[in-house]
């Protein structure tokens, strides 16, 4: 696999296939309808990143390195939710497949709130009992008012059943694209010092006809802005200024964008292409072009394989400049 891409500032997620290129600008959104769940990993794997509890916690001088990252997020995801309310559940738990329940928590609730994590740490991590668990939330509260649905996955990435998570998402976009469930989305958030980044990379690199990318993965100690978090979100609909022009690295025009400048850019580039330029308001910001990712629609899958289809949607911490892909 390719190394990690070096994605500057003011752009989220860049992306190539073929002499396309598809790059998303970094937007705070507002989403009508949406409905935000946070999952924390509860595997065996992760039991040094939330440390020690009861009295060791007051005694030893490791700290839980998750419990401040679901704070901030909880927080800032609350203020994006329909109602305000985040469902928070441990994953991961028990035998590795069991959910542990937090609660819908709101955003006044997220400083204090502790995340010592779950009663038993799990023996495996399976996480497709998380997207089963999202998928059915999400049916029942459309009725309640959900358009669209988004859930954070807290994880160290070590993930044991990958290949059942990719063929149900499989079936979740056939219910997307076909309308039978609204618009879904799915987070990595790696936390931890031991971040499997490449097995996040090649979930969330797969396209899915009609419904695009479900997938996107962040990093918790490289994000610089809140906003990338939710950067999933973000569509061409959206408008970020008004307007700008994309050159090679040549000062060839690449694109013009007259009156608004979309929150996703979309534009061919020469085959040689290595970088481009977007001006904005008289100021200059340059980006690498990254290796073409080699997605892949995934419309079958092994049918010895599949899994069930769905029946008939403060400030983070930063430490460097980071890159990502989906």
């Amino acid at each position: 696999m390719a190394g990690h891409e070096v994605i500057n500032r003011p752009f989220s997620d860049v992306h190539r296939m073929g002499n396309k290129v598809v790059a998303t600008l970094l937007h705070d959104p507002t989403v009508e309808g949406l409905d935000v769940a946070l999952y924390m990993d509860g595997s065996a794997s992760m039991e040094n990143a939330y440390g020690p509890r009861g009295i060791l916690a007051k005694l030893a001088p490791v700290k839980n390195q998750v419990e401040p990252q679901m704070q901030w997020m909880l927080e800032y995801l609350a203020n994006k939710d329909r109602d305000g309310k985040v469902r928070v559940t441990y994953w991961a738990a028990g035998d590795g497949t069991q959910l542990e329940m937090v609660g819908d928590l709101t955003g006044p609730q997220a400083k204090g709130y502790r995340f010592p994590g779950p009663r038993s740490y799990g023996k495996a991590t399976v996480m497709l009992p998380v997207l089963r668990d999202f998928v059915a939330h999400i049916k029942q509260q459309v009725s309640e008012g959900a358009k669209r649905g988004l859930a954070v996955i807290i994880t160290d990435s070590q993930i044991n059943d990958a290949h059942d998570v990719t063929a149900y998402a499989t079936q979740v976009a056939k219910e997307i694209a076909s309308g039978r469930l609204p618009r879904i989305n799915f987070v990595f958030m790696g936390v931890g010092e031991q971040v499997d980044e490449e097995q996040m990379e090649e979930i969330s690199h797969t396209t899915y006809p009609g419904v695009g990318h479900l997938w996107c993965h962040r990093i918790a100690d490289r994000m610089e802005e809140m906003a990338e978090l939710v950067a999933v979100l973000v569509d061409e609909t959206m408008t970020v200024a008004a307007g700008g022009t994309v050159y090679d690295e040549q000062g060839k025009v690449l694109k013009t964008y007259e009156g608004r400048l979309p929150a996703v850019l979309e534009f061919e580039v020469p085959p040689t292409c290595k970088s481009f330029t977007l001006e904005v308001a008289g100021q200059r910001f340059d980006q690498p072009v990254p290796e073409e990712h080699g997605d892949e629609d995934h419309e079958d899958e092994d049918e010895d394989h599949k899994a069930e289809a769905p029946p008939p949607a403060a400030a983070a911490p930063s430490h460097s400049r980071r890159g990502h892909r989906h």
